[in-house]
């Protein structure tokens, strides 16, 4: 029963050997050409101004996390897409119930202003 297990096991010891390969494989056989401008923590060439500790506004995050829901949202009008002609009226009216939550949604957060760069 164990000998079922082993071509499972000889392929996740392939997989992470290639892994730790590939990751390191620039390291091994690349050149080496350390100077200051590599080694400094910002490598634009332009002298940070201020501090890294400074405080972003949550109005920031809250777009993106916004972006991330409707965008997730969207990749499911994908399949239906694609499967359109073999689902009949049926995944239709469904699909419109959906995009009107979606339409919902981003109504609500229009009026919540969660979109204004006050």
């Amino acid at each position: 029963m164990l000998q079922n297990y082993i071509p499972i096991a000889l392929m996740l010891v392939i997989a992470a050997v290639f892994g730790v390969v590939m990751v390191n494989l620039s390291r091994w056989i690349g050149p080496r050409r350390p100077n200051f401008q590599k080694l400094s923590t910002y490598e634009s060439g332009m002298i940070p101004v201020g501090s890294t500790r400074e405080r972003v506004s949550i109005k920031y995050y809250v777009v993106g996390m916004l972006f991330i829901i409707f965008d997730i949202e969207l990749v499911f009008l994908y399949p239906w897409a694609v499967t359109f002609s073999k689902l009949g009226a049926f995944a239709l009216w469904e699909m419109f119930i959906f995009i009107a939550l979606l339409f919902v949604g981003y109504i609500y957060i229009l009026k919540k202003g969660a979109l204004e760069w006050d």
